[in-house]
């Protein structure tokens, strides 16, 4: 079958921090986790947006907590799609959330037209894959050359990101094998990846500058200036963070595409921390 942007929909969920899919995008829906502060849940970036979230972790005496959409809530996007004849549904991490295995269940009972598919990674790097799909549906694809794109997307996106603090990682399990960096001195930045969908160390460096210049280190040696790499940056409160990362790309990459430039979500947040900043890239066509 010929996958095409008329008759293939792509499902996301809130995690990819790109709540604008569904505008941008006639045949994308992104499916809501959910955060809860106390005794009150909210859908991700439907009932509470970035700048109340961050708001609210700042005077929360205990920290939030997030679910997973149910299948149920994957069900009710897959139906809202009927139009379509296939739907890709391009998901979190399954080492970082039940969301793959709720959207799983959900597509089993959906029948064959519904596929899903682990990242392996998180945030604005889900949104990459799922932009590079869309150019693949524009232009006319198949299962095949889809199976081989999300395949070298496993293999050659890069994600590195830095977090003020390894507390709020700890406290939601999501720390993987960077726990060892926990207990630091003062002022240590570590630079941490994904890889195979876990949390990973890559190394600590002493203060913010340094945390930059480990960034544009491994943004120079992974990459070439070319007008088909695809660039995301995330930041948790720290948009000057993300401006320094922009002004990076356009000064070593000027070819480059920022496609995704985004503030973590609240369910992302909670997991990440304030101050928490994401760089993501990779070459496609």
């Amino acid at each position: 079958m010929d996958l095409t942007a008329e008759n293939t929909a792509i499902v996301l969920d809130s995690t990819a921090d790109f709540p604008e899919g569904s505008d941008r995008f006639g045949n994308w829906r992104v499916v809501p986790l959910y955060v809860r502060f106390g005794d009150e849940s909210f859908r991700d970036y439907v009932d509470l947006q970035p700048a109340d979230f961050y708001r609210r972790l700042r005077e929360a005496e205990r920290p939030p907590t997030t679910s997973q959409p149910t299948p149920a809530d994957f069900l009710a996007a897959y139906e809202e799609l009927s139009a379509y004849e296939r739907v890709l549904s391009i998901h979190l991490s399954r080492r970082l959330s039940g969301t793959y295995e709720s959207a799983e269940r959900a597509a089993a009972e959906a029948g064959p037209r519904v596929r899903t598919i682990d990242s392996e990674t998180a945030s604005a790097a889900i949104a990459i894959l799922a932009l590079a799909v869309q150019r693949r549906l524009e232009r006319g694809t198949t299962d095949k050359e889809i199976d081989e794109l999300v395949e070298r997307y496993r293999r050659e996106a890069r994600i590195i990101f830095t977090v003020d603090t390894l507390e709020y990682l700890a406290k939601g399990g999501r720390i993987g094998k960077a726990a060892a960096m926990a207990g630091t001195l003062l002022n240590i930045k570590p630079i941490l990846t994904l890889a195979d969908g876990e949390v990973l160390p890559l190394k600590k460096v002493r203060g913010g500058q340094k945390a930059y210049r480990e960034f544009e280190r491994s943004f120079e040696e992974s990459t070439a200036d070319d007008p088909g790499l695809r660039v995301g940056i995330a930041h948790a409160e720290a948009p000057e963070r993300l401006e320094a990362l922009e002004r990076l790309v356009r000064k070593t990459r000027p070819q480059a595409q920022i496609e995704v430039a985004t503030t973590l979500g609240p369910v992302v947040g909670t997991h990440a921390g304030p101050g928490t900043v994401g760089f993501f890239w990779f070459q496609d066509a």
